[in-house]
């Protein structure tokens, strides 16, 4: 199961990606893409919108069931991967990569220390 170490994650599947300047880019993990089956619709976040930590911000369906995706952090919106609404399949061919759901710019950038270290998520994802 492919779980980057440098990635933080949350327990409800998301990862967190540190831009290094001033974002951050979130995902939905290998584990959860795999446990959803094939994409097949994604509802992303619109630009500029505020997301509130725990709070659903995005859905993603595939043939098998929907799910909702929660804000690692709260903070504002700042660009959201268009490329899904045409290919959603990406997320299950490359989770980390050209699958990356949205980026926002947190509020409070301590809450990135509140996360999970990739062995803990795997732990708590039972992995």
């Amino acid at each position: 199961m492919d779980l980057p170490e440098k990635l933080k994650y949350t327990e409800s599947h998301e990862w967190v990606a540190d831009n290094d300047d001033g974002t951050v880019t979130v995902g939905i993990t290998a584990v959860a893409a795999e446990q959803l089956g094939d994409l097949v619709y994604v509802e992303l976040p619109q630009i500029g919108a505020r997301v509130e930590r725990g709070a659903n911000c995005a859905v993603v369906e595939s043939t098998k069931a929907a799910a909702e995706v929660y804000a690692p952090l709260t903070g504002e919106v700042v660009a959201a991967n268009a490329d899904l609404s045409a290919t959603p399949g990406q997320v299950n061919e490359s989770p980390y990569g050209k699958g990356w759901l949205f980026k926002l710019k947190p509020a409070d950038r301590a809450e990135l220390d509140t996360l999970l270290a990739r062995d803990a998520y795997k732990k708590s994802a039972g992995v």
